[in-house]
């Protein structure tokens, strides 16, 4: 007891020193400014209106006080424990001026700028008789201010007016109104009347209103009619000059496609033997870098078209997603003809040819950590059309530096030749409308991978397909043509022996031939940052061997199983959805939600999934609370020898559902609290050579829902901007290989017992984020 008041009178101590040194060294009649509040006084606005209105006031208030961390304003600390530092250098100079920061004094604060401030914000959100007020106090040399504000009833909008005149501008604007964000009944907002503005600008571009721009619409309020309405008059500026009231056709259109940024565009005089004519285009190439019909495909002007915002930056979008320009500058100046432009496009070329060593660090889904080098060999322009190809090799190491597969670590070493055209290469013409360059790609690949002590597999694989998108926000990927082959090697006597104790460690090292369409779609808006909810999902569809089992007639349940090359084919349809929610709580905290829903169905000439094509769970980025691939199938739970390696488990269905809450400690590290489940399952339990089952428990029934595992744990993130380095500390709150009735063991967990620990504990260390 008497130690346990000593540690508090030492925390107190701590505490109260703290706060006075912080203090002690202001000047002479200063005080230290430490925040400010505003609240809202009235009666008529709700009290959530109240609050939000209230933090967006409090973000406008300077300055700012001394940044806080766990309640200490550590900064300031440091800043006058460094003192004053007689060289601008050493470590008092980097404590005082780079983890330091000077004191925020309440000499600094201008109350009445402020309170001009809040009021004015008030009354560009539409609460025009806002009254405001401050008040200080302060205790112990620190100060604080509080704000008051009388806003009143909002002001709404009655009636919006467009312009009546005939004249061209006036009537082209008249017809913009029913998409117009200024509506009778909602609040008078600034902001919206800016976005107003805009939106009239942008879509007047859009009609070849070249010259206009937001600064000719002028919004005026009327805001004596009274009852709280006001009336808005949407006009064209009289003072508008005349070439912004006229639109403009597309006259000549000069392309540049070798062009350097060190050359002065006015005074570009090319040979006239280097110009050439391609439909509407003018191209000046004296190099003959590329062949015109790049610009054809890219290009959406053509002349005599009516000038389109859109299509003014889809074709700007085009010609830097070919990957083959560092810089894209596009220009539109008065043509000779009347009320016309003429288009100029300066393009300057990357390197034709490049070379790029990668070194990455990674975690892979099996729970390995490791490093990889890439060596990639590139030419950008291969057949002058902005073709892509690629050579690459690579060599790579995942080790697991704890657990029960310690010392099983995985080599990997390859090659890949890739070749993408920037176009749909078709037997018919397909065009695409998106500001995205579709794609068709050709691949094929090699790729020896040995897992240390076990066995080798060599991978073989040559796609040919298509990758386009529709908008930010979507993109496709069809493969027509996806050819997998793998073949065994170096088994080892250890794995022979564990496969005589699981003999569904066979199908592991079994020949593999997969060959099929492949199909994937992702749409995501989490790129859109402040959006309270953003969404990401990908489903992908495989259909492997469906047109060659129709055609062989292969059916392995009869027995009529059909061979290529002495491999069985795989002959199988498998879709997953991965579907993802961003609940933004704050500024520095959210909520995020994963679900994953797999399945696979084997049928002709397979009764169960290929290996590789099959779904597994469990690890850093899936349940982390359990050994990555170690749940599962079902309530089958595998005989592991604690001196072997801990076995991969897979199934034909996979179910798995994720949340975790994200707040922000401090700069760069942010926190994590989290829960995950699921499983996955078979359609069919595996049996040995006497038709036993050798997997109990392990098909998928009505009762999956019995068997999902269930994890949970905390989390550090920290974000280097350059890579986001992941630590996760879970442990089961439910094992679905347990009896059915025990399998919850909530009751069982134990911290300070060094057995459940060990055994029950998951310590994750991994990169970027699990979703």
């Amino acid at each position: 007891m008497k130690n346990s008041n000593i540690l508090y009178y030492l925390i107190a101590a701590l505490f109260i020193s703290y706060g006075c040194s912080n203090t002690k060294y202001l000047p002479e009649g200063e005080m230290l400014y430490v925040g400010s509040e505003v609240e809202i006084k009235d009666t008529v606005i709700s009290k959530s209106e109240r609050k939000a209105l209230e933090e967006e006031m409090e973000e406008l208030l300077r300055p700012r006080p001394n940044r806080k961390f766990l309640g200490m304003r550590a900064k300031l600390f440091f800043y006058n424990l460094a003192g004053k530092p007689k060289k601008e250098k050493g470590f008092r100079y980097w404590l005082r001026n780079k983890a330091g920061e000077p004191p925020v004094l309440f000499s600094q604060v201008d109350m009445d700028y402020n309170a001009d401030l809040l009021q004015n914000y008030a009354e560009n959100k539409g609460y025009f008789k806002t009254r405001t007020s401050s008040d200080s106090t302060s205790h112990s040399r620190k100060a604080e201010v509080k704000y008051t504000v009388e806003p009143g009833r909002q002001y709404k909008i009655r009636n919006v007016s467009f312009p009546e005149d005939s004249t061209r501008i006036d009537t082209a604007v008249a017809k913009l109104k029913r998409w117009s964000l200024l509506r009778p009944g909602n609040p008078y907002d600034l902001d919206v009347v800016k976005a107003e503005r805009e939106r009239i600008d942008r879509l007047l571009k859009n009609r070849g209103y070249y010259y206009f721009n937001p600064d000719y619409i002028l919004v005026q309020v009327d805001s004596t009619v009274g009852n709280r309405q006001v009336d808005m008059f949407v006009t064209v500026k009289k003072e508008t000059p005349q070439e912004a009231r006229t639109p403009y056709t597309i006259n000549n259109i000069y392309i540049y496609p070798d062009y350097s940024i060190n050359q002065l565009q006015d005074t570009i005089g090319p040979p006239l033997d280097s110009v050439q004519q391609y439909k509407d285009f003018t191209i000046i190439d004296p190099k003959n870098t590329f062949r015109p019909i790049i610009f054809d495909r890219s290009l959406y002007f053509h002349k005599g078209d009516i000038y389109n915002r859109k299509d003014h930056n889809l074709s700007l979008n085009r010609l830097v997603n070919l990957g083959v320009f560092k810089f894209v500058k596009n220009e539109f100046r008065p043509a000779d003809t009347a009320n016309a432009l003429d288009a100029y496009y300066y393009l300057s070329p990357l390197p034709r040819k490049s070379i790029r060593v990668e070194a990455l660090a990674k975690t892979n889904s099996a729970n390995y950590n490791g490093t990889e080098l890439n060596v990639n060999w590139s030419n950008r322009n291969t057949f002058r059309a902005a073709e892509l190809l690629t050579l690459s090799v690579f060599g790579g190491l995942e080790v697991q530096v704890s657990g029960q597969n310690k010392g099983y670590n995985v080599y990997r070493v390859g090659g890949e030749a890739s070749l993408v055209w920037p176009r749909f290469i078709t037997p018919f013409e397909v065009r695409s409308a998106s500001g995205f360059v579709p794609k068709t790609r050709a691949l094929v690949s090699y790729e020896y991978q040995n897992r240390q002590k076990l066995y080798s597999l060599n991978s073989f694989r040559g796609q040919f397909g298509y990758l386009w998108k529709e908008n930010t926000y979507k993109e496709h990927q069809l493969n027509a043509i996806d050819i997998n082959y793998v073949s065994p090697a170096n088994v080892t006597q250890e794995y022979l022996d564990q496969i005589s104790t699981d003999a569904a460690l066979q199908r592991v090292i079994e020949k593999q031939l997969i060959f099929g369409p492949t199909y994937s779609y992702t749409f995501t808006n989490t790129m859109r940052k402040y959006k309270r909810h953003t969404f990401y999902y990908k489903g992908s569809l495989d259909l492997a061997g469906t047109l060659a089992g129709t055609l062989t007639g292969a059916n392995i349940k009869k027995g009529d199983t059909v061979k290529i090359l002495d491999v069985p084919f795989s002959q199988f349809v498998k879709m997953e959805h991965d579907f993802r929610h961003y609940l933004r709580l704050g500024r520095n905290s959210k909520l995020a939600s994963r679900i994953i829903a797999g399945i696979g169905m084997p049928y002709g000439n397979s009764s169960e999934l290929p290996f590789m094509r099959q779904f597994f769970i469990g690890g850093t980025n899936s349940i982390r609370a359990f050994r990555a691939r170690a749940i599962g199938p079902g309530s089958y739970r595998a005989e592991v020898d604690e001196n072997g390696f801990l076995p991969d488990q897979s199934g034909d269905l996979k179910l798995e559902l994720n949340t975790e809450y994200r707040a922000k400690l401090y700069k760069v590290i942010e926190g994590a609290i989290f829960v995950d489940a699921g499983n996955i399952w078979l359609w069919n339990e595996r049996k040995d050579l006497n038709s036993n089952s050798i997997t109990e428990g392990a098909k998928f029934s009505k009762d999956f829902y019995k068997e999902l595992a269930v994890g949970t744990g905390l989390g550090l993130r920290f974000d280097f901007s350059f890579l986001v380095l992941r630590t996760d500390l879970a442990f089961p709150l439910r094992k679905p290989w347990l009896p059915e009735g025990d399998r919850w063991v909530i009751d069982k967990i134990d911290f300070g017992g060094k057995y459940w620990r060990r055994e029950n504990l998951v310590f994750n260390l991994a990169i970027g984020y699990p979703f």
